[in-house]
């Protein structure tokens, strides 16, 4: 531990002049900027004249604790996130977030989330998800002692429903529309702490990008300075949102001088995020269309990732599932194996085709085995095998 946290409390993203205390989280966004058709998030503030520069002489590693003074209070206890590896590749770096302990970035999140159910006093948590955060959610809340309600895709793969399971959640398969209206039930019957999203467009939960920060922090060790752009597969962006706050509070520190370009990279499929750039709007809904890229399938957008993407000077941009596909293969040809959405980052890297000055980081967020169809192939079994099959 790098002593208590420093948060103060809660600022809206609609309108910064607007703050609320630290206690209760605000999960349905700023009450007082948001309306029927958009929700703006709220973010945790901190007292960062407080902050050690000592804090970032340490080296990068497991349990986010290490960071806690920029982190709100943690009441859950670790399971090992964070500290995960930094890999050259095609010229540019591939922060593997599969080694983390649910095998994906949401590790970090749900560290944090569960930590505000807990310090809410709430008896338990409850998740909208396709996969990723389903099962991280699910993990972190047996750790801590917390039961825990899953309300998953109809569609998603059988591997993950079992997944999510081991770890002792209610899980219920719905219809996709079925989930946010039962969630904001339980929620308001059973008093249940929602760790994924309630409102219209994306506000997620307020406390949640705080755990992405850590990436940022541990890059600028990693790679001893900030990079000159950063590619985050992107569904509704509090991934993308938490590394670019962690950089912006990096160079508030006086530790950087400079953030780097954020940018979007969101399944064709549906990108919200690149609807609500390109036109200018603050969030946006779009129609979604099938992608095998299912964790980042989104059509509903939130005004996070829009920030980032602007405040930056980034770009919100889109690949194909062959894209992705693509990408995916060349991973997996170097020893990383990524679900079709954990390429995202990859893949739109490669079609921006983009020299950048300075060092370029892929974010590649979940294991191959989140994958659609991952273990239902048949395999051919050779009855007299020789030599001659290998050849």
């Amino acid at each position: 531990m790098n002593g208590p946290s420093l948060a103060t409390g809660q600022r809206s993203l609609g309108d910064p002049s607007i703050t609320y205390p630290l206690w209760p989280p605000l999960t349905r966004g700023c009450p007082k900027t948001s309306t029927a058709s958009l929700a703006y998030p709220v973010e945790v503030d901190y007292d960062y004249a407080r902050v050690s520069a000592s804090l970032f002489e340490q080296e990068p590693g497991p349990d986010l604790a290490r960071w806690s003074p920029l982190l709100p209070p943690l009441h859950a206890p670790t399971l090992g996130e964070g500290g995960t590896p930094l890999i050259p590749l095609e010229g540019v770096y591939v922060k593997d977030e599969s080694r983390n302990p649910t095998w994906s970035h949401k590790d970090r999140l749900n560290r944090i989330t569960v930590s505000a159910a807990l310090g809410a006093g709430a008896p338990g948590v409850v998740v909208a998800s396709s996969g990723n955060h389903g099962a991280s959610a699910a993990a972190y809340a047996a750790r801590a002692g917390l039961p825990a309600i899953v309300l998953a895709s109809a569609d998603a793969p059988p591997a993950v429903h079992s997944f999510v399971r081991a770890y002792g959640a209610k899980v219920l398969a719905v219809p996709v529309e079925a989930r946010w209206p039962l969630m904001r039930e339980i929620v308001d019957r059973l008093g249940y702490h929602p760790v994924s999203n309630l409102t219209v467009t994306h506000t997620g939960h307020p406390f949640g990008p705080e755990g992405y920060k850590t990436i940022a922090y541990e890059l600028f060790l990693q790679l001893g300075g900030v990079p000159a752009a950063v590619f985050a597969p992107t569904g509704y962006a509090e991934l993308l949102y938490g590394v670019w706050k962690g950089f912006t509070e990096l160079r508030r520190l006086g530790l950087a001088g400079t953030t780097p370009r954020m940018f979007s990279c969101e399944a064709i499929a549906g990108g919200p995020i690149a609807r609500a750039v390109d036109t200018g709007a603050p969030a946006a809904i779009v129609p979604l269309q099938h992608t095998e890229a299912y964790s980042i399938g989104c059509s509903v957008g939130g005004h996070r990732g829009v920030r980032a993407v602007r405040d930056s000077g980034g770009e919100a941009l889109l690949v194909t599932d062959d894209e992705m596909r693509a990408a995916q293969r060349t991973l997996a040809a170097q020893g990383l194996w990524q679900e079709v959405s954990g390429a995202a980052g990859l893949a739109a890297y490669r079609k921006l085709g983009r020299d950048f000055d300075g060092p370029v980081v892929c974010i590649a967020t979940s294991s191959g085995f989140k994958g659609m169809g991952v273990g239902m192939e048949s395999v051919e079994v050779l009855t007299n095998p020789t030599v001659d099959d290998v050849l």
